[in-house]
C-alpha cells in the first residue's frame, strides 16, 4: 500500500516522488481508511500527477477505486494553455450523470398496486440493458446532428420536455463546441440509444425524501420529507464509449509524436491546444450533449408513465385530494449533474481544464457558474448510493475549491464485479435489499451490484461534509430500482 500521510481531517497526501510533478490528495473518513485496499487506484493518482501541465495536485474522492487510466473518483486539473487532455481521464461513458426528479406526491400514500403499475409502465417506455436500442430511433436519425450539437434545448423545441427543465441542467443541457466532423463512422453508428439506461450501475430509482439536513437548502431545492422522487443514472451509452475508444487509440499514437512522457496507456494524452486535443474536445462535447438528451428523453418518458398511471386519479376520492394525498403528479427536474467530463473553468485566477472521472462539479453559493435559480445556495449535487441504499443531495461548501469544486459521484466499489459475483449469493442480496424492489431482470444477474460490493454511502458522503467541501441537504431512500442486465459502466 502506498504511504498516505495525513494532511488534515479526512485528507491524506501522497507526496511527490519520481516523475510526479505535483502531490496527490485523497479524501477519506477514518472509518473508510480502515481496510482501504486501493493500491492500484493510488498508483493511478501518482501516474496522473506525472503528466505535463498538471496543476496544484491530483484529487481522489472518498469513493475512489481503480479505473482505466485515472481512477474512478479522480479529479485532474490541467493548465488550459500548456497542459494535456486525456480521454482516459474523462472515462468511457462520457457524461454518465444523475438527474433527480420530484413528483409532488407523498410516497407513503401511494398504493402498492399503483406503484407496481407505474414501474411496469416505465419499463415498457424505456429499454434497459446492454445493447438495447431506443424506441425513438426515427427521430434520432432525422435530427442526430442537431441533438449532439445543440443538446437539450433543441430536444425541448421538438416537444420533448419543458423550457423550464433547462434551468435545472448543468450547462443548460448544451455543452458548447460539439462537432459532427470529430466523430468516427462507428461512433455515429452507435448513436441510437436515447432514452435507454443500459446496464452495470445505471438505473431508474423510485424513492422518497427520508431526511432533511438543511431546511433552507431543501426548500430551495423544493424537496419535502416523504415526497416521492425519481433518480435517473445513465450516460452517453455506446456512443460515448466508442468516442473514448477512438481517441484513446489516437492519443496513444499522437503522444509519441508530441514527445510526451505518458506513464500508462490508460492516461494517453495530447496537448489541449493540439489538433488532436481540440478534435477530442469536440467529440466529447457531442457525447456530453447526447447524454443530456438521453436523460431528458427518459424524463419525458417517465412523465408519460406517471400521466398514464395517475390519469384516473382526478375526480376520485375528493376528500383525500383536498388533503393533498395522491394529487395529479407534476414531475419537475431538481437538477442534472454530469460526471465523466472535462470542462474549462477559472480556478485560482487560472484557466484550467478540469477532468472529473467519477466525480461531479460541486459549486458553492455565489459561484458565477451556478444556474440563476441556485445562485444563492449552490446547485444541487446528487450522490446515489448502491442498489438498495440511500442517496444524498448536497451542494458545494466553503472549501470546495480544494477539490477543484468537485465531490464524489457515488458510494464507490469495494469489490470488483467478478469478485462480487463469486462472494455474494442471492440470499445475501435479498437480505440486504429488504423491502426494496428490483425490476428489469433476474436478481441473479445483479449480484455484482449488491450493496455489499460498495462502500458505506453515509461514511463516503460525510467525508466531505465534515470538512465543508460539501453541505448535506437531504437523504433519499429507495422504494424500487429499475436496472438493466449486463455491464457497460
Amino acid at each position: 500500500m502506498e504511504p498516505l500521510q495525513q494532511e488534515s481531517l479526512n485528507c491524506y497526501r501522497l507526496p511527490r516522488e519520481g516523475h510526479m510533478k505535483v502531490e496527490a490528495r485523497v479524501y477519506l473518513k477514518e472509518e473508510l481508511l480502515h481496510g482501504f485496499n486501493e493500491e492500484e487506484a493510488l498508483k493511478q493518482l501518482k501516474d496522473a500527477a506525472s503528466l505535463p501541465g498538471v496543476y496544484r495536485h491530483i484529487a481522489g474522492m472518498p469513493d475512489i477505486h481503480t479505473g482505466f487510466g485515472l481512477p474512478i473518483g479522480g479529479v485532474m486539473a490541467m493548465d488550459a494553455r500548456e497542459g494535456l487532455v486525456s480521454a482516459g481521464a474523462v472515462g468511457m461513458d462520457i457524461n454518465c450523470g444523475v438527474r433527480l426528479l420530484r413528483t409532488g406526491l407523498n410516497a407513503h400514500e401511494i398504493e402498492s398496486s399503483r406503484l407496481k403499475s407505474l414501474l411496469k409502465e416505465i419499463l415498457q417506455n424505456i429499454p434497459t440493458g446492454i445493447g438495447k436500442k431506443s424506441r425513438h430511433r426515427a427521430t434520432i436519425q432525422q435530427h442526430f446532428s442537431q441533438l449532439i450539437t445543440r443538446g437539450v434545448p433543441f430536444l425541448v423545441n421538438l416537444g420533448v420536455g419543458r423550457h423550464e427543465d433547462l434551468e435545472a441542467i448543468e450547462e443548460g443541457g448544451c455543452y458548447p463546441g460539439a462537432s459532427h466532423q470529430a466523430l468516427s463512422k462507428e461512433a455515429v453508428k452507435r448513436g441510437d440509444q436515447l432514452s435507454t439506461i443500459g446496464g452495470g450501475n445505471h438505473f431508474i430509482e423510485l424513492g422518497y425524501v427520508d431526511k432533511v439536513y438543511d431546511r433552507e437548502l431543501a426548500r430551495a431545492f423544493s424537496l419535502q420529507e416523504g415526497e416521492l422522487t425519481v433518480l435517473i443514472h445513465t450516460g452517453s451509452r455506446g456512443f460515448g464509449h466508442q468516442i473514448c475508444q477512438d481517441y484513446s487509440r489516437l492519443m496513444k499514437q499522437a503522444s509519441k509524436r508530441h514527445n510526451l512522457y505518458i506513464p500508462t496507456a490508460g492516461l494517453a494524452a495530447v496537448p489541449v491546444q493540439s489538433k488532436e486535443g481540440q478534435d477530442y474536445l469536440e467529440a466529447m462535447a457531442a457525447a456530453v450533449n447526447f447524454a443530456f438528451c438521453n436523460r431528458q428523453w427518459i424524463t419525458e418518458d417517465i412523465r408519460k408513465a406517471f400521466r398514464d398511471i395517475f390519469k384516473n386519479n382526478k375526480g376520485k376520492n375528493k376528500k383525500k385530494q383536498q388533503n393533498n394525498a395522491n394529487p395529479d403528479p407534476e414531475i419537475n427536474v431538481v437538477y442534472d449533474v454530469a460526471h465523466n467530463i472535462a470542462k474549462f473553468e477559472e480556478i485560482d485566477g487560472k484557466s484550467l481544464l478540469v477532468h472529473r472521472k467519477g466525480a461531479v462539479r460541486a459549486l458553492p453559493p455565489g459561484h458565477p457558474l451556478n444556474p440563476p435559480k441556485y445562485m444563492q445556495t449552490g446547485h444541487p449535487v446528487i450522490i446515489p448510493g448502491s442498489m438498495g441504499t440511500a442517496s444524498y443531495v448536497v451542494t458545494g461548501g466553503s472549501r470546495s475549491v480544494e477539490t477543484f469544486y468537485s465531490a464524489n459521484h457515488g458510494a464507490g466499489r469495494t469489490l470488483s464485479r467478478s469478485a462480487a459475483k463469486k462472494s455474494i449469493d442471492i440470499e445475501e442480496l435479498r437480505s440486504r435489499l429488504g423491502e426494496v424492489q428490483v425490476w428489469g431482470g433476474n436478481l441473479n444477474s445483479f449480484l455484482d451490484e449488491a450493496p455489499q460490493a460498495y462502500k458505506n454511502i453515509d461514511q463516503v458522503v460525510d467525508t466531505l461534509a465534515e470538512i465543508d467541501i460539501t453541505r448535506k441537504a437531504a437523504r433519499i431512500k429507495p422504494l424500487a430500482v429499475i436496472k438493466g442486465e449486463g455491464s457497460d459502466s
